[in-house]
């Protein structure tokens, strides 16, 4: 997973490579591998041996795909899947698949809402259905000016990337 440790603007890239039999686990950080063993855990706080040095860390809030923490005494905020706006930008309306009139999703994710209903007018870039995915909501947009000829997706339904979200002619 990447993530990016906003104080400093460094990205950086973890993983759990292997849990150990007496707690611990190895964590590989931007190529080394970190072994961490917990001490205690609950909810909002942690207090682990990372290479035999005791830390504390506790946290502060967590919305969407940021997490403040308090470790060792100092402020640190960490956005998960930072580049997530980035795929977004780079797969907008302009980029999405007109063929056969279908609107596809950019992204994959869990439609929350439907903001047109059959027969509407649409014009490029007007907003036809949120969908959820890593806890942000992201709105497929129209790829062209029409009429939504049929919705072919249901609220609370989980879509793919590509996957036909309605008929616009």
């Amino acid at each position: 997973m990447e993530f990016k440790i906003a104080e400093t603007k460094q990205e950086v890239n973890g993983e759990i490579v292997n849990t150990l039999g007496d707690g611990s686990i190895v964590l590989k950080i931007n190529q080394k591998d970190y072994r961490v063993q917990l001490v205690k855990s609950s909810t909002d706080e942690v207090e682990f041996l990372l290479e035999n040095s005791f830390h504390y860390s506790k946290k502060i809030r967590a919305i969407s795909s940021e997490t403040s923490i308090v470790l060792d005494g100092l402020p640190v905020t960490i956005r998960k899947h930072f580049k997530f706006a980035d795929l977004i930008q780079s797969t907008s309306a302009s980029a999405v698949s007109t063929e056969n009139n279908n609107l596809t999703s950019q992204i994959p994710g869990r439609v929350v809402n439907i903001l047109v209903n059959l027969g509407s007018s649409v014009k490029l870039g007007d907003s036809i259905v949120i969908l959820e995915s890593m806890k942000m909501q992201v709105a497929v947009k129209s790829h062209k000016e029409g009429t939504i000829r049929d919705i072919l997706v249901k609220k609370g339904t989980t879509v793919s990337r590509y996957d036909a979200i309605a008929i616009i002619e």
